[in-house]
């Protein structure tokens, strides 16, 4: 299986199943001085675990690239350990095809399919990602480069009018919703999936602050491009948007065009802070869409492996939503495309 690579200059390569021993990851080209905070990174993982039904410690085992604390700048390998696997949970699936899973595709590339969680397939393979990420985010925020994700929809609860808004109470709630009542609207929609076995789907922003013009490369290269892999490389990802993003296919110019302010800023940052590809200086923003768990506490018709009709009885620990868990994803995603961008722009220089 090839694949489980990220990054030009710091290269991330992660590893393991969701019900597997452990899973983890390789951090190649590291930068050397970065003061790992422990703290930070457990936030970060505590919040990928938020609403999750599954629970599990994610400590983090150190192999190398790390001396009292600090990066040495030599390949910076970690693993977790699972603690709360139950592999038995999903004994049926084995031979019966999950609607809207990986199941049915991997089995006809790669003859086999780890049935048990999802395997790689399963939101379970984050956890390298959110610890990659965290190094990432530390060695940006020295940077004086920020970045947050919010829930802006779930269901028909959504968000108007980001990202011209205030930003600063999104935090205050267990789904980083900017707008009260439609977090408020939110929790409804969950009580309401939890009590009906069914699960629904969620759209999330996300800021980048403090990024400097001129990361990523024309055409092939461009930093929209690379941060749309990031986030479609994230399971259940199905919608990527930045800057204006799909409302610009009903607009018109004259109402989008970027107007420029005398300090090179723009009036509206209709580009969410990428032109061309590569980034202005203004805050970027984006949006991502993500589908419903596939897995609903309800018998859904399926087939088996042999193509029949069968019905499939939900067993094991599932999520109603994957926000707010998707949150520090969405985070780490893109603060390893900034950290790659911004070094390949040293690299220039």
């Amino acid at each position: 299986m090839s694949g489980n690579t990220f990054g030009n200059i710091f290269r991330v390569t992660t590893f393991g199943e969701s019900h597997g021993p452990a899973l983890g990851g390789v951090i190649d080209g590291c930068p050397s001085g970065i003061k790992v905070d422990e703290a930070f990174i457990r936030q970060q993982l505590l919040r990928r675990q938020k609403g999750s039904k599954r629970k599990e410690p994610d400590e983090i085992t150190w192999f190398s690239g790390l001396l009292d604390g600090v990066t040495t700048g030599t390949p910076l390998a970690f693993a977790v350990y699972n603690k709360d696997a139950r592999p038995s949970d999903y004994r049926q699936e084995e031979f019966l095809l999950k609607p809207s899973h990986a199941h049915y595709a991997y089995k006809e590339k790669y003859g086999v399919f780890d049935y048990c969680g999802g395997g790689r397939a399963s939101g379970r393979e984050t956890v390298a990602r959110v610890i990659a990420g965290s190094i990432a985010m530390q060695y940006l925020m020295k940077q004086n480069i920020f970045i947050q994700a919010y829930t802006l929809q779930i269901g028909d609860a959504q968000v108007r009018n980001f990202p011209y808004m205030d930003l600063s109470s999104a935090a205050e709630n267990a789904f980083c919703c900017p707008q009260e009542e439609v977090y408020k609207a939110m929790q409804q929609i969950l009580l309401q999936c939890e009590n009906t076995g069914d699960t629904v789907g969620c759209k999330v922003g996300c800021v980048i602050k403090g990024v400097p013009a001129g990361l990523g490369e024309p055409v092939f290269g461009k930093l929209s491009a690379r941060l749309a892999g990031a986030m479609m490389s994230i399971g259940a990802a199905k919608g990527f948007e930045y800057g204006a993003g799909m409302h610009a296919a009903a607009s018109y110019g004259s109402q989008i065009n970027d107007q420029y302010k005398t300090d090179f800023s723009t009036k509206h940052n209709f580009s969410g802070g990428i032109s061309g590809g590569i980034s202005t200086g203004e805050d970027i923003y984006f949006n991502v869409a993500f589908k419903p768990v596939p897995t609903l506490m309800q018998d859904m018709p399926t087939i088996d492996i042999k193509g029949n009709p069968a019905i499939l009885k939900a067993t094991g620990r599932h999520d109603v939503c994957i926000s707010p868990k998707v949150l520090p994803v969405v985070e780490s995603m893109a603060a390893l495309c900034i950290i790659d961008s911004l070094l390949e722009l040293k690299a220039y220089k």
